[in-house]
Parts: structure tokens; C-alpha cells; sequence
């Protein structure tokens, strides 16, 4: 059964490599039964937090809990209570599906048969055919099915899509659906945007070691602007005075516009005035608060990150 602890619960974490800080105070907590998105840049510190997480590596100073327990000292106990999919699966070639499957189990201590069949049916996976000629998103499949299977209490998952078809992407969103209804927790590392706003009940930002914004979806989107697009019955300049509109385009009668929470019941009684034919408001998604803390940039793993040199699938035991 499931832990009662907080499934995560980092503070103040550091790690240097040399005169590089990979991580610089980074806090992260996922509450029990919670699926926690988790973004990064290139370079942010995301994979080497992962590894911590994993007991592959040791913090130079900080606390990092995982299910009560220490990553470094108790790693052995925790990976059989934890389960890691990375986004590059290496499996052994020679080795079936099946066979592999049978493999990674073992290093947790068994695997719930009848799930792990019902798994290979709805991700369409052959379990007879050797890994070696398996596609990569068939690896990536292996690696879901052994951690879905499992009984794990904690689902580490960094980019664990990459690869599949949207179909699929549909049958793993179902599946973590079904892993939290289960009371499992789940840190989910995506450079999805919509993957990570559909499954996430939470989601953590880290920039340079940092965490930059952390909380639930709903509340941090009241930090951000919602986007407005009217069509008015005639010429909108006059928005151009409206208190509260912010980033104002204007073409004709149409307008594209910015406005804040507090803003926005006073804005929209203003443009009732203005017998608007049509009107679309859009709050801030998930991509916006990114971009708010990197200009632009796409989020992704560390230079140095999982897809080189992680563990290589769904077991993560030492």
C-alpha cells in the first residue's frame, strides 16, 4: 500500500561539480498520492536533482527525503518502493521484451502478472520479439509497463513519452490517471506543456539550481495575464485608454490584449459598453509561466542529462 509520508520533500539542495553549482538551494515537495510536473531548461539542474532522487549521486548539503527515507543511505530499501522511467531506454538487445520485463522486475521484487499482461495489450507491445528490434518507442514501453506493473509507491518519470505516437500518449495519460486514483504519487518530467497541465496537480520550476515557481496550476496561474481577443462594432482605439490593458494590438475593430486578475471583471464591463460582436479569453497556460522565467527557451533535460547517462530503464536498482 501506498506510504502516508510526503512522497518528496527536498530543501535548500546543492551540488557542485567543480566550480559548476548544478544546484543552488533547490526546494521540491510532492505530497502523497500527487503527480508533480517538473521543468527545467537545459542546464537548469533538472537531471542531476533526478539523479539525488535516485541515490546515483550525493548532495553536497541540503535534505532530500524520498517516502521518509535518505537516497543515498537507504537506496537499496527505496527501489524497491520506487519505480524510474527515463526518456532513452537501453535495453538488452538480445534479451525479449518479455524477458527484459522479467528482468527489471526482479530488482523490485516481483511484478503483479495479470497488470503487467493487461499493460502489454493496451500499449500494443509484443513481449516475444528481442529488444534489438524494438523501435524506441517500443523501449519506452517496456520501461512504462515494468513501472506501471510494479506496485511502487513513487513513479519517477523524465520524459517519459518521448517516442510514442499520440495514441499512446493517450493510453499513458489513462494509466497515470489510474496510478493516482491508486493513491501513487508520480514526479513527471515532461517538455509537454499540455501533457503536464492535463496529468499535474502541481508543478515545480527550477532555473539555474533554482526553484522559481512552485504551487498548484490554478494558483500560479493568478500571477500571470489572461489574453483577450474582442471584435467591437466599430474602431478600438479607444482601448488604448482603458486602465488594465496591457500588450494592445489593434486591427480595425479587432483588439488583442493583455490583462491581470484584478483587472479583468472592470475591463470586461468596460467592453460591454462597446457592444462587442465576439469576444475570447484565454488564461495563461503552463507554456506562459515558462516563458515568463526563460525568454523563450524550450524546457529539457541537462546537457549532461538523462539521455546520456542515466540508468538505462523502468528498475533503477543499483
Amino acid at each position: 500500500m501506498p506510504s502516508k509520508e510526503t512522497a518528496i520533500s527536498v530543501t535548500a539542495l546543492h551540488k557542485r561539480f567543480g566550480r559548476t553549482a548544478a544546484l543552488a538551494g533547490m526546494e521540491l515537495n510532492v505530497g502523497s498520492g500527487e503527480i508533480a510536473g517538473f521543468l527545467g531548461p537545459n542546464g537548469s539542474g533538472k537531471s542531476t536533482a533526478i539523479r539525488i532522487l535516485l541515490g546515483l549521486l550525493r548532495a553536497d548539503s541540503g535534505v532530500v527525503r524520498i517516502l521518509g527515507a535518505d537516497p543515498w543511505d537507504d537506496a537499496v530499501t527505496l527501489h524497491r518502493r520506487i519505480a524510474y522511467v527515463p526518456g532513452e531506454v537501453n535495453l538488452w538487445p538480445n534479451l525479449t521484451g518479455g524477458q527484459a520485463l522479467g528482468v527489471l522486475a526482479s530488482l523490485r521484487g516481483g511484478i503483479d502478472r495479470a497488470k503487467r499482461d493487461e499493460l502489454l495489450e493496451r500499449f500494443d507491445l509484443d513481449p516475444t520479439k528481442k529488444a534489438r528490434s524494438y523501435s524506441k518507442g517500443n523501449r519506452q514501453k517496456v520501461a512504462l509497463v515494468a513501472a506501471l506493473a510494479s506496485d511502487a509507491e513513487l513513479l519517477l518519470l523524465d520524459e517519459p513519452t518521448s517516442g510514442l505516437d499520440p495514441l499512446m500518449e493517450q493510453v499513458f495519460t489513462a494509466c497515470i490517471g489510474e496510478a493516482k486514483s491508486q493513491g501513487r504519487s508520480v514526479l513527471l518530467s515532461s517538455h509537454i506543456f499540455a501533457e503536464v497541465e492535463k496529468l499535474c496537480d502541481t508543478v515545480t520550476i527550477i532555473r539555474e539550481g533554482k526553484t522559481v515557481e512552485a504551487g498548484r496550476l490554478e494558483d500560479l496561474r493568478h500571477l500571470h495575464r489572461t489574453t483577450v481577443t474582442v471584435l467591437l462594432g466599430s474602431e478600438a482605439n479607444m482601448l488604448v485608454e482603458v486602465p488594465g490593458v496591457h500588450d494592445l494590438m489593434l486591427d480595425g475593430p479587432r483588439a488583442t490584449f493583455t490583462v491581470g486578475e484584478e483587472d479583468l471583471g472592470p475591463v470586461l464591463r468596460t467592453l460591454a459598453g462597446y457592444s462587442p460582436r465576439s469576444l475570447v479569453a484565454t488564461p495563461p497556460s503552463l507554456e506562459d509561466l515558462f516563458l515568463r522565467h526563460y525568454g523563450g527557451q524550450s524546457p529539457g533535460s541537462d546537457a549532461s542529462g538523462p539521455h546520456g547517462h542515466e540508468p538505462s530503464a523502468g528498475g533503477g536498482a543499483r
